[in-house]
């Protein structure tokens, strides 16, 4: 089932051509990947994804509806999760995830962020301030509450950026057992090309705003004439919008 489909999608800043032509599906249980250069459109592909920036051209379809025409419904069954993302730094993490629960308009909050306390063992962390909190930690924080409203599509920016290795793994781990036993759909960003090529079941390249290649790691390094993912990305960063 294809829980996200996104086709021929465009979108212009002025002068500048910041997405010319994505199209990329993601489907349920999938963990898939979208790589490319800074610059190369990833947020610009993910705000519309988010429905924080209207595209010029092209159509969203998430669950068999159109974002555009049902936005709400849409964007209820999904999340979003950045290390990059502020969050009130003067709360404490349980007056966080509890503010944020109700927000989303859980039936039974308080139990809801006990579970994903639980899920992502941050229960040490919820008497501190979330100023006190290290970058880690914050980032622990951020995917907690992103999965609080138990989202069919969960959509992560660099979902283990500033964790140390054990951290990283950890999460890793988790967020691929939460897709194949949940079936939730995952889309990530990257550039750490190890975690990619362990989490993703497919990926996506992006350069000068187009998908430029699509494939399991093996593959799209076979296609390449490369030995890993990691100069993929090396190819694609210096030859620009080159397609295989």
């Amino acid at each position: 089932m294809k829980i996200l489909e996104a086709t021929s999608l465009a979108k212009r800043f002025g002068p500048v051509q910041a997405v010319a032509d994505v199209s990329l599906t993601v489907r349920q249980g999938e963990i898939a990947g979208l790589l490319g250069p800074n610059g190369a459109g990833k947020s610009t592909t993910l705000h519309m994804l988010l429905g924080l920036v209207t595209p010029d051209s092209g159509t969203i379809r998430m669950f068999g509806l159109d974002l555009a025409r049902h936005r709400t419904e849409v964007l209820s069954q999904v999340n979003f999760s950045a290390s990059y993302l502020g969050l009130p730094g003067v709360l404490h993490v349980r007056e966080v995830l509890d503010s944020f629960a109700r927000m989303y308009g859980l039936r039974q909050p308080r139990e809801r962020v006990d579970e994903i306390v639980e899920l992502l063992e941050i229960g040490p962390l919820l008497r501190r301030k979330v100023i006190e909190l290290s970058s880690g930690q914050q980032t622990r924080i951020q995917l907690a509450k992103a999965l609080l409203n138990d989202p069919r599509l969960l959509i992560l920016d660099e979902p283990t950026a500033a964790l140390d290795p054990d951290a990283g793994d950890r999460i890793r781990g988790l967020l691929v057992r939460v897709a194949r036993e949940s079936g939730k759909a995952l889309l990530i960003t990257s550039h750490n090309m190890r975690e990619v090529e362990r989490m993703c079941d497919r990926i996506h390249f992006i350069s000068g705003g187009r998908i430029v290649a699509t494939g399991t790691a093996a593959e799209l390094a076979s296609d390449f004439g490369v030995e890993d993912l990691e100069e993929v990305f090396l190819k694609v960063a210096r030859q620009g919008s080159i397609h295989i």
